[in-house]
């Protein structure tokens, strides 16, 4: 299991970069469109804050959890979870995985370069 990680974690994924695709894409992901156990699912994880935003074909994650969030755990609980998977496989049809991403890995998270509370 991984160590748990409190705090923000900043993800990235390539999305389908044609006009009928993206509007698709935002559709499904429009305040109250999301399924209700998708929702469920992200927050019981302990994720107590989610966004995305897109810029051409790049979509930036953006998450907050608590002490509680364990990205294998999630893994583990999404990979048996029926609803998870139809939302994923829908979600597959759009996104596009990052060329240096590691094998089964679609958001990659980001690291931290630069943070202005650590400049003089």
């Amino acid at each position: 299991m991984s160590e748990s990680r409190a705090g923000r974690h900043v993800l990235l994924v390539d999305i389908v970069d044609e006009p009928e695709a993206t509007a698709a894409y935002e559709a499904f992901h429009a305040a109250g469109a999301v399924p209700a156990a998708i929702v469920a699912s992200i927050r019981a994880a302990g994720i107590t804050a989610m966004d995305i935003y897109r810029t051409g074909g790049r979509l930036v994650m953006v998450m907050e959890t608590d002490d509680t969030f364990d990205a294998d755990a999630k893994a583990a609980a999404d990979a048996t979870d029926p609803d998870v998977q139809a939302w994923e496989t829908k979600m597959d049809a759009y996104q596009r995985r990052l060329p240096w991403a590691g094998p089964g890995v679609k958001w990659v998270e980001a690291r931290r370069i630069f943070s202005l509370a650590e400049q003089g």
